[in-house]
């Protein structure tokens, strides 16, 4: 054996053995997670109810590397269709880096990046659902600058197809999306983001700024959202979000009690598809809207179950007409996570 070979055999033994001891301190075992939310609504001003299914969601997730790791989750029934959700691979060759291909959800805004089981109401804000909820395919990079506040920056680059229309979709023209996340005395988060995307038939820039407090009792959050059409094809969309949620202990039955109050805010509305003289037509009318409820929870973090019970008052100009699930409601949803 000659003195080359001697040294390849050593170094394969010592990889080896790196490569082991990096296998030793990873499970590679697959987590599970699910979320089903079963709720009953009723609008006293059309004086008619209705049982939903609201999600019923399925996530799994692990590594097959030390710095390699994936995420694939179903909703099984999201408002009674199933939907492919999250499916990507995530590489962290260190502590404070992150780089994710795949289908994911866009990073802007805060309560839109909220999972279902961590929302704090039965029904998303309007910064969550019509004017910020944004899922998409493409890659983004994260990196964290550790400390006294954190720092956390992101940017991402997007086909612009959503997540139906991938096969045949082919573009020059993608979509950006760039945030900074602060935590600051760790109890307050700062989170300011911007987003260059398609909106239907047109070109949108929207930009979002809040922070929340949050404490072992206390959570008090601020949102506001600006979407700017291109070429003036419609006016600026202005969306608020601020709630204050309360968690009282308890030590039978329950695990804790909250209480909650929710105003959120959004003017005229547009998805962006035309109509047939060319125009950009408002799909959301301009409201205001006050929430409040409470929530019983049992559990833990990894084995949740909650009681939401919300009441939901809506404000609109007067001659707009609201989409059918978008009056006066009163919600009792039932929630488990896993």
């Amino acid at each position: 054996m000659n003195k080359y070979t001697l040294i390849l055999l050593i170094a394969i033994q010592l990889i080896g053995g790196l490569q082991s001891q990096a296998a030793d301190s990873v499970s590679y075992r697959p987590d599970v997670h699910a979320t089903i939310r079963g709720k009953y609504e009723y609008q006293p001003q059309i004086a008619k109810g209705r049982f939903e299914v609201r999600n019923a969601r399925v996530s799994i997730g692990g590594k097959v590397l030390p710095i390699v790791g994936y995420k694939a989750e179903i909703d099984l029934s999201d408002e009674g269709a199933i939907r492919m959700l999250d499916a990507y691979v995530r590489i962290e060759p260190k502590e404070h880096l992150k780089l994710t291909v795949g289908q994911m959800r866009v990073p802007f805004t805060i309560d839109a990046h909220r999972s279902p089981h961590l929302q704090y109401f039965a029904n998303r804000s309007f910064i969550a659902k019509q004017v910020g909820n944004v899922r998409d395919v493409g890659a983004s990079v994260g990196y964290t600058f550790f400390g006294r506040s954190p720092l956390t920056l992101e940017a991402g680059i997007f086909n612009g197809s959503g997540l139906t229309d991938q096969k045949n979709f082919w573009t020059s023209n993608y979509n950006f999306s760039l945030k900074a996340q602060m935590t600051v005395a760790r109890h307050f988060n700062l989170t300011a983001s911007f987003q260059r995307a398609n909106a239907g038939d047109t070109k949108v820039n929207m930009y979002d700024i809040g922070g929340y407090y949050q404490s072992n009792r206390w959570h008090v959050e601020g949102e506001y959202l600006r979407k700017h059409y291109a070429n003036g094809s419609f006016p600026s969309v202005n969306a608020v979000d601020a709630f204050i949620a309360y968690r009282l202990p308890l030590k039978k039955v329950f695990s804790a009690l909250s209480f909650l109050g929710r105003y959120d805010y959004m003017s005229d509305h547009s998805k962006g598809k035309r109509n047939e003289a060319g125009a950009l037509t408002v799909d959301d009318p301009r409201r205001h809207r006050l929430t409040g409820g409470i929530t019983l929870s049992w559990g833990t973090p990894k084995l949740q179950a909650d009681i939401r019970i919300n009441y939901e008052q809506y404000f609109y100009k007067s001659g707009a007409v609201p989409l059918i699930s978008e009056h006066n409601k009163s919600v009792v949803e039932f929630v488990c996570h896993f």
